[in-house]
């Protein structure tokens, strides 16, 4: 059992503690107080970090960590070019992810991990497309979600990749991760497909994560199978056959007539969604979580968070790739978020999206995300650039401060 104290102690879900300290036993949080009431309570040794500030590890809500070292694959394979449209990126991802070797994946998701902790963060809803990686999740000092993504149009081959599935989350095991499904957007799997896949982790009783309205071609599409998705992606991925026809909808609405939405639902991006999608999203109670950095590295547009947030839409942020993002740091996540709305989100509220809320979107609450009693010491230290007090002392935390230490299961990672 030990005890680690600062100046400040953050739970996220309750309110900032001055002078505050944790105590854990077996990486677990005993109890989270002032550090006068805890030592009074608990003759335990104590590690004090004056001057700074704890808080709960960082979670990012969505990434794809096999796509860490997409920067320099580009240049090595030779599709380093610069992508016009969405659909244009799309495709040039494709090419070099089919370009890549067993050995050049594994590199990556190292990579992809240890930067993710090296950042702060010490949980992720990550997008995992090659099952043979799993080893190196379960290896991983992270705790998190991997979503098995599912795309596909054939029918015999989304049936082979059906039973696929269902086989590796009946048997998954990974560590600390948890097992989820990602049917990947509303344009590359067929209705069917969609269904059967949404159906496959309800009988597990999983979540699932679904890109949604990222696009301004997605939007084109989803009302009348137009557009560059239609041109070159069906094309390319050799679709030309299954083109729907137009549904004269938006992605939200189509989904919700298959009856896929529900509290088990997350979706990521929403860019292009419409006053009556947010309405929809709210009522099915599905979770969202932004990605504004990537989105606006793709120009696909920015998400209308005011609605969002008005709706009362769960919102939560995530990295997305360094196939479209600089860095899997969610500091810049957050930083970039507040300066996009400047009038919608508060410091306070931007690290409850790279906390809590994204625990609660990768239905891991109970596990991480805040600090509570029974939860993961999973947690940050961080010292403010200058003195700081409880009023300013979330917008401190976010634009002026340095990491200091990373705790994962009350442990100091290497940093």
């Amino acid at each position: 059992m030990q005890m680690v104290a600062a100046s400040f102690v953050v739970p996220v879900t309750s309110p900032p503690v001055a002078g505050g300290a944790l105590v854990l036993d077996g990486g677990r949080i005993v109890a989270v107080g002032s550090l006068k009431e805890l030592r009074a309570a608990y003759n335990v040794p104590c590690r004090e970090y004056p001057g700074c500030v704890i808080l709960p590890g960082l979670v990012n809500a969505h990434a794809h960590l096999e796509l860490t070292h997409f920067p320099a694959w580009k240049v090595r394979k030779g599709i380093d070019y610069s992508p016009r449209t969405y659909v244009d990126w799309v495709i040039q991802v494709v090419k070099i992810r089919r370009a890549l070797t067993q050995r050049e994946l594994e590199h990556s998701v190292r990579e992809g991990i240890r930067v993710s902790v090296e950042c702060g963060t010490t949980a992720i809803g990550e997008i995992s497309t090659d099952r043979a990686l799993l080893p190196l999740y379960g290896a991983a000092p992270l705790v998190g979600r991997l979503f098995f993504e599912a795309i596909g149009q054939e029918p015999a081959g989304c049936e082979r990749l059906r039973g696929e599935l269902d086989a590796a989350v009946a048997s998954f095991r990974a560590g600390s991760f948890h097992a989820g499904i990602s049917p990947h957007a509303c344009h590359t799997l067929s209705s069917r497909f969609m269904g059967e896949i949404v159906a496959l982790a309800r009988s597990h009783g999983v979540p699932t994560a679904i890109h949604l309205s990222e696009s301004r071609e997605e939007a084109a599409f989803l009302h009348d199978s137009g557009g560059k998705i239609a041109e070159l992606l069906y094309p390319f991925a050799g679709w030309q056959e299954y083109l729907p026809a137009p549904q004269r909808t938006t992605s939200t609405a189509y989904l919700d007539a298959l009856g896929v939405l529900d509290a088990a639902t997350t979706v990521v991006h929403c860019v292009h969604v419409t006053p009556a999608d947010a309405e929809t999203l709210n009522r099915r109670g599905v979770s969202a979580v932004l990605c504004p950095r990537s989105n606006e590295r793709l120009a696909v547009g920015k998400a209308p968070a005011l609605l969002l947030k008005k709706s009362g839409i769960p919102l939560a942020l995530g990295t997305d790739s360094l196939a479209s993002n600089d860095s899997l740091s969610l500091w810049d996540e957050m930083r970039f978020l507040l300066r996009q709305f400047p009038d919608v989100f508060s410091p306070r509220e931007a690290l409850e999206m790279a906390s809590i809320n994204a625990a609660r979107a990768l239905h891991l609450e109970g596990e991480t995300g805040s600090l509570e009693k029974g939860k993961r010491g999973d947690f940050l230290v961080v010292a403010p650039s200058a003195e700081v007090d409880l009023v300013g002392l979330h917008e401190a935390v976010i634009e002026e401060s340095k990491l200091q230490e990373v705790f994962i299961a009350g442990q100091p990672a290497s940093i």
